[in-house]
């Protein structure tokens, strides 16, 4: 069996929604200083839906696929539905990652959910703090 399904390697060689969005509505930024992942979501909302999402990523290519495959996920749903998003959905459509790989699917969940907190923040939009991850004191990013 391979190491990687047929999606990691297809998100990874041609990976969707890379670039920035200027002016986005909300940025989620995390890394992981363990194995130097650095993942980047950008968001631009209408009527509490994504009209676009974008992505940087700095590292493997489990990182650059999850990226890939959260933002397929996300883009065109209400802003609720994507806090929704969980690591184990992102690895689930990509068929799988590897054990030692599967952090890269938490990446991208936070980073989509800190995306959205910062959405929240930038607008004033009230919000549930509890529905999105401590990264200034979670293992993942440190």
């Amino acid at each position: 069996m391979a190491l990687y399904s047929d999606k990691v390697m297809d998100h990874f060689t041609h990976p969707r929604n890379v670039g920035i969005i200027e002016n986005a509505d909300g940025v989620g930024e995390v890394g992981n200083a363990k194995c130097g992942d650095i993942m980047k979501i950008y968001l631009k909302i209408e009527n509490q839906v994504i009209s676009d999402v974008k992505f940087e990523t700095f590292g493997c290519g489990s990182a650059i696929a999850s990226s890939s495959m959260a933002t397929e996920m996300i883009k065109g749903k209400p802003v609720a539905e994507a806090l929704e998003l969980t690591n184990r959905a992102v690895a689930e459509a990509l068929d799988g990652l590897p054990a030692h790989k599967l952090h890269c699917s938490v990446l991208a969940e936070e980073a989509v959910k800190n995306a959205v907190r910062d959405y929240y923040e930038r607008y004033g939009i009230p919000y549930d703090k509890s529905c999105f991850p401590d990264c200034e004191n979670c293992a993942h990013c440190h």
